[in-house]
């Protein structure tokens, strides 16, 4: 049985697969080149991550796969309910990057409050001729302690966000359409723990009250954070956004940035990726990074040995 990791797989998940007798491709196959490449290979899984799309007509056209895994939280890539109608297994790994993402979204919120997405701009133009002058632009940072941040979207991620927060001393509240109040559980390197109880608001609530806004949530038809939700948001707040690309508008948001009703923006992902807007990329007030949340070396060994783990154990209850 052949497998195609389109997008790559870690090498821990591509052994697990492997040492099951199972032969794993790891070619990356263009996308209008992928109906072809499966059918002549035979291909019975396919594995992708966000680059790789598999829409109906692939799945029309490729009988011979059984399984379609996102290595992954989000499945907008995917025709998922398509797919299942049609008999095919699809599956995603939610547990797997959750850290990853969680620690990315602190990863900006840190640089943000002290200017380093600026600064990292400027230094290598101007810290050698106007040194004191920069000093003095960015002497007017922040501290994350004592501030309030607001969770929009309570799934694993949002846990996770929250257990970074509450660890660095913030206040922490949250908003899900499908979580009520809830408990996080902080854990620490030596084995100790406590249970935190974050208290659930409206999106109303979070977005007047909060300092910094993270969200989390799935792909959504409209904006989750536009015009009006800006205006509801406290002056020189923040919007930081390591979900998917589309729910922040982002001609709302850089008017915001522009009047100073924010103080900055944090963007992973964006509305036209792999092409974001220009305006958006040049933003003095906006920290960027390729939507890598998931991109690190530890989750991408969790993400290829759960679908390894899943993949085998649907293969072993058919047989």
């Amino acid at each position: 049985m052949k497998f195609l990791a389109n997008d790559g797989i870690s090498k821990s998940g591509q052994n697990a697969l492997e040492s099951n007798g199972f032969k794993v491709l790891t070619t990356t196959v263009a996308q209008e080149q992928l109906i072809n490449f499966i059918n002549e290979e035979q291909i019975a899984v396919l594995l992708v991550r966000s680059a790789t799309t598999v829409r109906k007509d692939l799945i029309d056209s490729c009988p011979s796969i059984k399984i379609i895994g996102r290595g992954g939280v989000g499945m907008d890539n995917i025709d998922v309910d398509y797919a299942r109608s049609m008999g095919k297994h699809v599956i995603n790994t939610p547990a797997s990057s959750s850290a990853s993402v969680a620690e990315l979204v602190f990863a900006h919120l840190f640089g943000a409050v002290r200017f380093l997405y600026d600064s990292n701009r400027n230094m290598p133009l101007e810290g050698d001729s106007g040194f004191n002058k920069l000093k003095k632009s960015y002497a007017k940072g922040q501290e994350l302690r004592g501030k309030t941040l607001g969770i929009i979207g309570f799934g694993r991620i949002g846990r996770e966000v929250a257990k970074i927060g509450l660890g660095v001393g913030m206040k922490v509240i949250a908003s899900d359409k499908y979580v009520n109040e809830s408990s996080v559980k902080v854990e620490f390197y030596n084995g100790q723990f406590i249970h935190v109880a974050i208290p659930s608001h409206s999106v109303e609530s979070i977005l007047k009250e909060a300092d910094f806004i993270t969200l989390h949530v799935p792909a959504q038809k409209e904006y989750v954070i536009g015009k009006k939700e800006m205006d509801m948001m406290k002056q020189g707040s923040a919007i930081i956004n390591c979900s998917r690309g589309g729910v922040v508008d982002e001609v709302a948001l850089i008017e915001a940035l522009d009047s100073g009703k924010l103080a900055f923006a944090c963007l992973d992902t964006f509305e036209n990726e792999p092409t974001p807007a220009v305006q958006v990329l040049m933003h003095p007030k906006i920290s960027l990074t390729p939507h890598i949340g998931a991109a690190t070396l530890e989750a991408q060994d969790r993400i290829g040995e759960e679908l390894a783990e899943q993949i085998i154990s649907i293969l072993k209850s058919n047989n």
